[in-house]
């Protein structure tokens, strides 16, 4: 296990036990009314955001939050990402709301905190696993330090003190402490510890406002991911064999119609759109391949029915859809010269059009169209309407993956054009 410098790394490249805590909470989409309607203990199993009541509303808010972590992205990505949301499900009345800085300060706070607990639950799991004995407090150099917690700084204990149980941070709003780990007391000294040093001599001191001890915030006496440690070092171990962007393993396991709309939600995001487009853009501009695959969710269960077991001769269920830089090559040469596509009555594609794919997929005619012309492999087509230009794509079944990759894609002119 690496260590950190600070907790900042909750916002770089995530890690696998980061992840497969955040994905175990998303089987649980928990209506609140008030932050604190869910606290402590229980945000390790449950996804939760204040004031998001309807089903369709916490599915978008967690498959943004879900990108947003699994592929590290930026705060402006997500707030992309929050404000389409907000739009398409015409929530009004949340906190914040109405103000530029109630905004900034309200998707801050929902990426932040999702962000710093899946890390710290990801780290306490690394912790554990690597068997360190000693444990390592350190402040997260915040510019307005709580004191309790700069007091904290540098406290040494064994792994199993059940300090820890409290003193696991994050312990409260925007807090950045963090906790690494040490073979022994002299590795701890190297990583910043005083093994001389003794817990403040009020660290289990209850502080009646909150219910807490005194420094850590109401909810937040708990070490974020303990309480479910066992799985997410499970999980952790499969994580890089799913698309992280998408874990198919993960929607495997969930309800049917949980699976259909996590996968519909992730299409609907802005920031899906806008990396297929800046995915196809790179192979139109002649750059460096992009990453080896880029996924654009599962199909939805109806879908899949439309295609039929019998005919693609596999159970298409777990498979995505995904993009490729051979493919998306192959489709440049086909389909992407304007002359020659006038020719074939047909528009030529460009970067923009793949930008329209995430929506046209939950909007697509489904059909089995045997077996593909370069491969000869089974092929679905997906196919819909859009502005007055007919979209049609083929996917070929790729098992060994298990996705459909996008294979052909060709868009046909308005009638009279």
């Amino acid at each position: 296990m690496s260590h950190p410098s600070s907790v900042s790394g909750a916002f770089g490249m995530p890690f696998a036990e980061q992840i497969a805590f955040f994905r175990g909470k998303l089987g649980n989409l928990v209506p609140t009314e008030r932050w604190d309607d869910m606290v402590g203990e229980a945000h390790d199993t449950g996804f939760m955001v204040a004031g998001a009541a309807e089903a369709d509303l916490l599915t978008d808010l967690a498959a943004a939050v879900d990108k947003a972590i699994a592929e590290g992205r930026g705060i402006e990505e997500f707030r992309k990402d929050f404000r389409a949301t907000v739009a398409r499900n015409g929530w009004t009345g949340w906190t914040g709301e109405g103000s530029v800085a109630g905004e900034a300060w309200r998707v801050k706070t929902i990426l932040r905190t999702n962000a710093y607990t899946s890390y710290a639950a990801g780290r306490y799991a690394q912790l554990v696993e690597g068997g360190f004995p000693f444990w390592v407090y350190r402040h997260g150099d915040s510019r307005e330090p709580r004191p309790e917690h700069l007091a904290m700084d540098g406290v040494v204990l064994r792994s199993d003190d059940p300090a820890w149980r409290k003193w696991f941070p994050p312990s409260d709003w925007g807090c950045s402490c963090y906790v690494v780990g040490a073979r022994s007391e002299r590795g701890a000294k190297r990583l910043g510890g005083d093994p001389s040093k003794k817990l403040p001599a009020a660290w289990n001191a209850v502080d009646p406002k909150t219910g807490e001890p005194s420094g850590i915030g109401k909810g937040w006496g708990y070490a974020p991911g303990a309480s479910v440690n066992p799985a997410v070092r499970a999980a952790a171990g499969k994580v890089w064999s799913w698309d992280y962007r998408i874990g198919k393993a993960f929607l495997d396991q969930l309800p049917e119609a949980q699976r259909d709309a996590l996968s519909s939600a992730y299409r609907s995001l802005p920031s899906t759109a806008d990396d297929a487009r800046r995915y196809a853009k790179r192979i139109w501009e002649g750059r460096p391949d992009p990453e080896p695959g880029r996924t654009l969710g599962m199909m939805r269960a109806e879908q899949l029915a439309a295609i039929g077991d019998d005919m693609l001769q596999l159970d298409p269920r777990g498979f995505d859809l995904s993009l490729s830089p051979s493919e998306l090559r192959h489709i440049l040469k086909a389909h992407g010269d304007p002359a020659e596509e006038k020719k074939k009555r047909q528009r030529a594609v460009t970067p923009d059009d793949f930008g329209v794919l995430p929506a046209m997929i939950d909007a697509a005619a489904v059909r089995y169209t045997g077996l593909s012309g370069r491969h000869q492999l089974p092929a679905i087509e997906l196919a819909a309407d859009i502005d007055g230009e007919r979209y049609v794509t083929i996917w070929e079944t790729r098992v060994r993956r298990r996705t459909f990759a996008l294979h052909t894609f060709y868009i046909e002119r308005r009638k009279g054009a």
